[in-house]
């Protein structure tokens, strides 16, 4: 004790006392604060990758799949098809024929867009407005072009795509459909990883 009948220890003791609840009081605060910077686990479901079993999907044939909320289609293209997809053609009519926007992966920059010639991975989701087109593979004069060579049509505001994605010329999409990150291990596909 002082002078002035201050107990000097105890004061101390109701500082460091003090000091110690209020830190503990902001760290209580501050958690859930700093954990709400993190993804729930909801998020990290939709953006974690997907799995699609392929061996039951047959040549020509489309089957859907979603990754982060979006469409993906997939597509197990016939030779005929891909030959298709290859012609000088088709090419001629074609905005980015070769993929120069940036919207697949390396491995994706070629004629089929595509890590295997049979098989084509793409968001369905139309690079216009954000509807999604639909598959029209046969190859026959459709009325809203005489010389459809197959591939996906949106009926919204009529763009049209190609078999591997890519837009044709004077419509309002302006680039390609988006080929996602993806690679093949036997017949599992996995979307949202690549090898």
């Amino acid at each position: 004790m002082t002078q002035d009948g201050v107990n000097q220890g105890r004061r101390r003791f109701l500082y460091i006392a003090t000091g110690a609840v209020g830190a503990v009081g902001a760290v209580g605060v501050a958690t859930p604060f700093v954990k709400s910077w993190f993804p729930s686990e909801k998020a990290k479901a939709i953006g974690a990758p997907v799995k699609v079993d392929l061996s039951s999907l047959r040549l020509g044939e489309m089957r859907v799949a979603e990754w982060r909320g979006k469409p993906i289609f997939i597509v197990r293209r016939t030779p005929e098809m891909i030959e298709r997809l290859k012609g000088d053609t088709i090419k001629s009519r074609l905005s980015d024929p070769n993929s120069e926007v940036e919207q697949q992966p390396e491995f994706a920059k070629n004629d089929t867009r595509s890590l295997e010639e049979e098989l084509l991975v793409i968001e369905g989701v139309c690079t216009h407005l954000g509807c999604s087109p639909k598959y029209v593979p046969a190859v026959e004069p459709q009325a809203y072009d005489a010389n459809w060579q197959g591939g996906f049509f949106c009926p919204c505001h009529g763009s049209r795509f190609d078999l591997s994605g890519r837009v044709y010329s004077g419509v309002p999409a302006p680039t390609n459909l988006v080929v996602p990150p993806h690679k093949v291990e036997g017949n599992i596909l996995t979307v949202g990883e690549v090898a």
